[in-house]
């Protein structure tokens, strides 16, 4: 089912998300190929979607920082895995969209294969967070993805971009439907979140997902 931020189960976990991310959070590393990927030394989540969902824009809420991750109207801009610094706690990534985007094929070719390896060998990837628009839904690229992640069992979770521009009726049919489909997909997490970059919908609770993530056992 859908969260937003009108549901708060649990106001230990969103506190805690709250002072997770509000730490300093740096860029420090991009990398074009899977030699020159940073040390993996912290937990890390990766953002990953269709071009112009709004990956950066998430990323900058989420940090509560305006300009940490460039955003732009045009599709294709980030065209590197992009590693950001939480606090010595986490790293973030924001990865390259796939879809269209004004780039060479060739161009195109590259990073999508970067991004597939890196998402298939990266041993501290504790989760994916796989953006997708809640105006359009899923599209065949959205699902050709998940079946990658499911074959190569990396953990990802569902998190709708632009809620703000959607009706509840349209956000819990949605969610209707990936249960359904979730039984097709192992490695999909159980939980959507609806989030809007730009009114702050369902922040709090990704924050907390995410935070969770690097200290499980404060919560068991």
């Amino acid at each position: 089912m859908a969260q937003d931020s009108d549901e708060n189960p649990d106001h230990e976990k969103i506190e805690f998300g709250r002072k997770f991310f509000a730490g300093s959070c740096q860029f420090f590393a991009g990398a074009t190929s899977l030699e020159n990927l940073p040390s993996p030394d912290l937990p890390e989540i990766a953002f990953a979607g269709r071009s112009n969902v709004g990956k950066s824009s998430l990323i900058n809420a989420l940090t509560g920082q305006t300009s940490l991750a460039r955003t732009s109207r045009t599709p294709g801009r980030t065209q590197q895995l992009n590693f950001f610094n939480l606090a010595d706690r986490m790293t973030l990534v924001d990865m390259p969209g796939y879809g269209y985007a004004r780039a060479s094929k060739s161009r195109i070719r590259d990073w999508t294969a970067l991004m597939h390896d890196y998402l298939k060998g990266r041993a501290t990837l504790h989760r994916l967070c796989l953006l997708i628009d809640g105006r359009h839904g899923l599209k065949e690229s959205d699902e050709t993805l998940m079946n990658e992640l499911d074959d190569a069992a990396v953990v990802y979770q569902i998190v709708l971009t632009k809620s703000d521009k959607v009706s509840k009726a349209a956000l819990v049919t949605f969610s209707e439907t990936f249960d359904a489909l979730r039984k097709k997909h192992p490695a999909a997490h159980p939980d959507i979140i609806a989030t809007s970059a730009r009114k702050g919908v369902g922040i709090a609770e990704l924050r907390a997902s995410l935070a969770v993530l690097a200290a499980p056992h404060q919560f068991r």
